[in-house]
């Protein structure tokens, strides 16, 4: 069998990383740039802090700030736009995973523009040329959207998120930098943290896993079991092991895929606009306990890293019981919903969007394979 990684070309870690985003500008002869990014981060002096690095090296640019969680098809077309009028020769995506997965798309129909109508994008596209090349700089430790080749939007016509794989759209340089993650609000640190866990375990597990993700994973899993409380307190150490953690966990996502935790997390989204980390940390533990019996001895790894002492000595069914109630634990205390009901969901609705989290691109990666009638089951489980 032959298995496939990519990766970004260049990536800068540690804090102040984003002082390279002029160095690397320069090198690579990028003339005017479109910031992609959202009000907020203008606002809270976020995204400034990368402006003033390109003002101070005279840079020319435009701002896009257009951006909402869960970015739609018209955010796209918008973005589309401002990258065609100001004649941008690449983009600086700043932000979580909504504007770096915007500038993603942005980026795909600037060069592909038979594309233009987003929808075609949905699946593996075959588009042919690379994207606008995109400098990423994450502020939120948890969607690696800076390392992934993967990209979500939605679909706002008929409430459903769909995911986008598209080997074109990586950014070329990431700028991994704790300085530009220290302004998350605890409930921001916690969903997106809670996410990259969600990406390492559900990467750890999924049908296509193997040796380079696996150790990519686990070692994900490790430096956020071990780390994500620490930066929920906001101490900056802590949120730069969560920054290096999450980076490790898209590593390995994006080239071996994930499960159902997103496939069942996606429709939560679209149909009542939960914060995608949110929906995804609410429903881990759950769907790591219906997961558990076909995962081999991975659950004995998992536990490990959450410092159960007898991970591989004890029965591995309790080790797996264990390994559930450790990642349910560090949910409940960095502030997670237990229920999808404090999600807003909706017992009528549940049905309809069961239909949506098993035919996402995500579920057929699972480690069990489910079914419609599973699916409503688990979602009415968590009411």
């Amino acid at each position: 069998m032959v298995n496939r990684m990519i990766l970004n070309e260049t990536s800068y870690f540690g804090k102040g990383a984003i002082t390279n985003v002029p160095v690397e500008a320069r090198a690579r002869g990028f003339k005017k740039a479109l910031v992609v990014t959202d009000k907020g981060l203008l606002e809270f002096k976020v995204a400034t802090k990368v402006t003033a690095e390109l003002d101070k090296s005279g840079f020319d640019y435009e701002i896009f700030d257009g951006i909402v969680p869960n970015p739609t098809i018209a955010d796209v077309q918008a973005g589309v736009a401002a990258a065609k009028a100001a004649e941008a020769d690449y983009i600086i995506a700043i932000g979580g995973g909504s504007p770096i997965d915007t500038a993603k798309a942005i980026g795909i129909i600037i060069t592909n523009p038979e594309f233009e109508d987003v929808l075609s994008l949905e699946g593996v596209a075959d588009t042919k040329n690379p994207c606008l090349p995109i400098l990423a700089v994450p502020t939120t430790s948890g969607t690696a959207a800076e390392v992934t080749i993967n990209y979500v939007i939605t679909d706002e016509n008929n409430h459903r998120k769909f995911v986008c794989v598209d080997r074109h759209d990586i950014p070329v340089v990431a700028f991994v930098d704790s300085d530009m993650m220290m302004g998350m609000p605890k409930c921001l640190c916690a969903s997106t943290g809670m996410d990259a866990l969600t990406h390492a375990i559900e990467g750890y597990i999924t049908k296509a896993a193997w040796e380079m993700t696996d150790m990519l994973h686990i070692k994900a899993i490790d430096i956020i079991a071990n780390s994500l409380r620490d930066s929920y307190a906001g101490n900056q150490d802590g949120r730069e092991q969560m920054a290096l953690g999450q980076y490790i966990a898209g590593m390995g996502f994006s080239n071996v895929g994930l499960g159902l935790v997103h496939g069942m997390a996606h429709p939560l989204s679209a149909w009542y606009n939960v914060p995608h980390g949110v929906a995804c940390a609410t429903l881990l533990p759950l769907i790591m306990d219906y997961n558990k019996e076909f995962t081999g001895e991975k659950y004995r790894d998992i536990a490990d890293k959450f410092g159960i002492e007898d991970a591989y000595t004890s029965d591995l069914a309790k080790v797996r019981d264990e390994a559930v109630a450790a990642v349910r634990k560090l949910g409940q205390g960095v502030g997670i919903p237990q229920t999808i009901s404090e999600l807003g969901v909706k017992a009528e609705d549940i049905p309809a969007i069961s239909q949506d989290a098993f035919k996402d691109v995500c579920t057929p990666g699972n480690p069990r394979d489910t079914s419609v009638e599973e699916i409503i089951d688990l979602y009415q489980s968590m009411m």
